[in-house]
């Protein structure tokens, strides 16, 4: 599988942002049939850093009304990466 698809993009919360700054760690949405090992070899090629432990879970669907009719959102797959001491991951340089 190509390293740029297994990553589809950052997740940027409240959570993530206080993970990201008092304990190095990064979170990701990925591809829902990638694994710990593909996603752990995706962060170091793509960003250049290296990657100490990775933590995967599937997030249910949710459900959602649209007038009377009931849906589901999509299910997917979240990644948080354990960066080493002094490695980091910008998303907003030149913000």
């Amino acid at each position: 599988m190509n390293v740029y698809k297994i990553l589809e993009k950052p997740l940027i919360t409240e959570k993530s942002t206080l993970m990201q700054e008092q304990g190095n760690r990064v979170m990701f949405q990925v591809k829902r049939s990638a694994n710990k090992l593909q996603i752990k070899e995706a962060v170091q090629k793509i960003f250049g850093v290296t990657v100490l432990d990775v933590n995967t879970m599937n997030v249910k669907p949710k459900e959602r009304r649209f007038g009377r009719h009931v849906g589901k959102t999509k299910q997917w797959k979240k990644a948080i990466v354990l960066l080493k001491a002094g490695d980091k991951i910008d998303f907003f340089e030149g913000a």
